[in-house]
């Protein structure tokens, strides 16, 4: 009996030791639903301050804690990896009203990027092209042709499909995989027995995954946002995507485009943490693309939120505004 207590003290002071977070994770339970899987349904903020690259003066440390204290402070602060775009300034298209400046995990990495271990991405192959243009409506003339793979700028003005995916109402940088961006940082999880629909609010993009176990469609039918089936890994959820379109990039981003994604195997990962709380893990393998494969995580919270409609329509205003400009320049310069 007495040893017995011994171990019960000697276990709750291990208990006590514990940081707060991981003492109460030893008793987190994950949700079922009625079919006997994780429940993961409801609204997920993914928001995050944290850059996808790691600044190159922090090498291969992965997380803030361990930064040389001897560094001075200002130096520690993690900032945004720098723009290959060369852009030379943005006009504000939105006001601050709709920033979401929330980040409601905290978060001590560097960067997403796990994998490579300096926190970068990777080079790519020989022959790849890496895609480069402005972050801004006035361009810079990187020379380059369409497609327009990455998500915001363009290569001129002489059409719409000059211009970035997002401006067409195509791509953001939601994805997949799953970046955070200025505002609209939510997706909405369904699930049922065979199926889970992710509803990302930034461009309200669905995407339903079968858990039924049933092949990929042809690889010959190419998509924007792939054909995605996924299972259950204990209480994991995996969803694998190929099948995405030649003319997105196998990262697209903010005026920077890599290769294509014809070739990508995109696998994501959602693992709940505790009460409302999950991690996104995604790994990008394109060796078509890229020298190395690309692991990125973030974190998830859920929010008692309800998401509206992001009405992004081909066309639109801002579109028809941009390509005005340019022929009312193009008219001034003749003069």
């Amino acid at each position: 009996m007495g040893t017995r207590v011994n171990k019960m003290l000697l276990f709750s002071a291990w208990l006590l030791a514990l940081p707060i977070h991981l003492a109460m994770g030893q008793d987190y339970q994950v949700a079922r639903t009625e079919h006997g899987d994780p429940d993961l349904t409801g609204v997920w903020n993914f928001s995050s301050s944290t850059p996808l690259e790691r600044p190159e003066r922090y090498g291969d440390t992965e997380f803030l804690s361990d930064v040389d204290n001897s560094t001075p402070a200002q130096s520690r602060q993690p900032r945004a990896a720098p723009s290959r775009s060369n852009s030379t300034g943005v006009i504000g298209a939105y006001n601050g009203y709709w920033n979401d400046r929330t980040v409601l995990q905290e978060n001590n990495r560097t960067s997403l990027i796990t994998h490579p271990a300096n926190g970068r991405i990777p080079p790519v192959q020989r022959g790849v092209k890496v895609q480069l243009g402005g972050d801004q409506t006035s361009d810079i003339d990187f020379n380059e042709t369409r497609p327009v793979r990455y998500t915001h700028g363009g290569i001129s003005r002489d059409g719409p499909e000059d211009r970035g995916l997002s401006e067409r109402c195509l791509v953001f940088v939601s994805g997949p995989p799953l970046l955070s961006g200025s505002y609209n940082n939510h997706i909405q999880i369904f699930q049922n027995a065979d199926h889970i629909a992710l509803l990302v609010e930034m461009g309200w993009d669905a995407r339903i995954v079968s858990l039924d176990n049933r092949p990929h469609i042809d690889e010959a039918i190419q998509q924007w946002s792939g054909d995605s089936r996924g299972y259950f890994d204990g209480n994991t959820l995996v969803v694998e995507t190929r099948n995405f379109t030649a003319a997105l990039g196998s990262l697209s981003l903010r005026g920077v485009a890599y290769g294509t994604a014809e070739k990508r195997l995109l696998v994501e990962r959602f693992t709940p943490t505790g009460a409302g709380t999950m991690d996104y893990e995604f790994t990008v393998d394109d060796p078509a693309t890229f020298t190395d494969k690309i692991v990125a995580i973030s974190s998830m919270t859920k929010v008692e939120e309800q998401m509206y409609e992001y009405a992004c329509h081909a066309g639109n205003y801002a579109l028809k505004g941009i390509l005005r400009a340019g022929r009312l320049e193009e008219a001034a310069a003749a003069n």
